[in-house]
């Protein structure tokens, strides 16, 4: 079943820039919606800067355990890291973080639609959400935040 949706500003793609806007846009009165094929937060939340910082953070406090605790008196015996307990931690504050934009995409009352968004002409998107079904969006204004992906390079891979 396919619904239209009516709205001032549209945004594709709820990362960095374009929940920013999203919000800014809300702040101002405009109804908003944003539309994004995964969670809102972006690369930089999800899987980039975020989750690397806090392996990182975890990383340091186990190195500042078995390199420098004992010039202060603390001796642990049997230090081990715990890799699947680092994961977890990882994910639950990815998981705070992603939950801190969601929050704030209610409290600006811009709607979030998860899904594939296709532009049908310059006024309508049409998003083919996570469970198949299809929004109609129509729109006065459309930033579109899809961020980027690297290229690849003949002859060298990207992991």
């Amino acid at each position: 079943m396919s619904e239209n949706i009516d709205c001032q500003v549209l945004v594709v793609g709820a990362g960095p820039g374009g929940y920013v806007a999203a919000i800014r846009a809300g702040q101002l009165g405009l109804s908003t919606v944003i539309v994004e094929a995964d969670k809102c937060g972006g690369t930089c939340l999800i899987r980039g800067c975020i989750p690397s910082k806090a392996l990182l953070d975890s990383s340091e406090h186990f190195y500042n355990a078995s390199k420098h605790f004992k010039s202060h008196g603390i001796e642990i015996e049997g230090l081990k890291a715990n890799f699947a307990q680092m994961l977890k931690r990882k994910d639950e504050v990815v998981s705070q973080t992603c939950d801190g934009v969601q929050y704030l995409m209610k409290k600006n009352n811009i709607d979030v639609f998860e899904g594939i968004g296709s532009f049908e002409n310059s006024e309508t998107l049409s998003v083919t959400k996570t469970d198949g079904s299809k929004e109609s969006i129509q729109t006065n204004h459309t930033i579109i935040a899809t961020g980027s992906k690297p290229t690849s390079i003949p002859n060298v891979s990207i992991d």
